[in-house]
């Protein structure tokens, strides 16, 4: 069972905790996502799994035994990192080998690991190619290669598609999933990128300051966001923030608005009213916010408008062939399912 088990795992470099009581179960065969903004602590957590960062408190364990004393190479862990660091002067076949060189096996062994590996990354007419003779997917792919023919129990990515253009990364996000989907291991995955946590993960685990923010599939932290950095984090554009104050019979905003549809218990709260741009719907019938259009950016099938409210600028997604004009007055309405009520104080969700 290639499970990874972190408890209170902390880390702190001098006086610095960059780390701080991580209790994170990653189960067997699992495609889990650490994401996070820079300095979140994502890299640090995976190098401590590694090996290759030592833990100043807590425990790691990787199918089942604590892994904390042991070196990388006895971890039965594999890593592909953001730099390809393949050899220029070998074949594809000697770079994707190269994990093998001090493995127990027969020359015939090593040569039909190697085959049965190209075989799967689709790369069995590369093989006598050097990475000068290479796309930066091809390139990227024979450093997954080179982790694949070990067989290891658990794979760590540190952010290995930040290098590719955009339509590589699309294409290589692709091909990560499809391949976990065919060797089914377990899958440890970095980036700074939402758009790749969302497309790829079983499970995203979201980091803030050393801190798990919240834990849980790609519909639960969309949908269901534990707090306001989380909420803000996923999405793009962002969830839209309208404070607000709890009153007898609703939230009354900023705006002027009062919102009939939130949780019992926050009258005379400090709240903040969110709600994701597709969720606001033009001139519907139950009015949040009202203002001027002050920017259109159109993406072909919608669009997107810049609302100047009494309650700030707020984010809305309009129809790609008709949107309202820019300087014209509009109404913006919600359905009280899609909005989403946190304590201003604390950044908590309240619903």
């Amino acid at each position: 069972m290639s499970t990874v088990t972190l408890r209170n795992l902390g880390k702190s470099f001098g006086k610095t905790q960059v780390l701080k009581d991580i209790d994170l179960q990653i189960e067997d065969g699992e495609f889990v996502v650490l994401v996070g903004p820079s300095g979140c602590g994502k890299s640090t957590t995976l190098r401590i799994i590694a090996g290759l960062e030592e833990a100043t408190t807590g425990t790691v364990e990787i199918a089942g035994r604590v892994v904390n004393n042991l070196e990388p190479k006895d971890r039965d862990i594999a890593m592909v990192f953001q730099n390809y660091a393949i050899y220029p002067h070998m074949t594809v076949r000697k770079n994707i080998g190269f994990g093998l060189r001090t493995a127990r096996m027969t020359r015939a062994e090593k040569d039909e690991r190697i085959e049965e590996v190209a075989r799967i990354l689709d790369m069995t007419d590369l093989l006598a190619r050097k990475p000068s003779q290479l796309s930066g997917g091809q390139r990227q792919r024979v450093a997954i290669g080179r982790a694949m023919v070990r067989d290891p129990a658990v794979f760590l990515f540190d952010e290995p598609l930040s290098n590719l253009d955009a339509q590589l990364r699309t294409q290589m996000r692709l091909e990560i999933k499809k391949l976990h989907q065919r060797v089914e291991s377990t899958i440890i995955f970095v980036t700074h990128d939402q758009v790749e946590a969302m497309t790829m993960a079983d499970r995203i685990v979201i980091m803030k300051d050393g801190v798990i923010q919240q834990v849980g599939t790609p519909s639960d932290v969309y949908h269901k966001p534990a707090n306001t950095f989380v909420a803000g984090f996923i999405g793009a554009p962002s969830m839209n923030m309208l404070p607000g104050t709890g009153s007898s019979d609703g939230i009354l905003l900023k705006s002027g608005v009062n919102f009939t549809g939130g949780p019992a218990g926050t009258e005379g709260r400090s709240v903040l009213l969110g709600v994701r741009p597709e969720d606001l719907t033009p001139n519907g019938a139950a009015t949040l916010v009202e203002g001027r259009v002050t920017v259109r950016e159109p993406l072909g099938h919608e669009t997107l408008i810049y609302v100047d409210t009494g309650a700030g600028e707020v984010i809305a997604k309009a129809d790609g062939r008709h949107p309202p004009a820019v300087g014209e007055t509009i109404r913006l309405s919600a359905l009280p399912q899609n909005v989403h009520i946190f304590d201003a104080a604390t950044g908590q969700a309240l619903t």
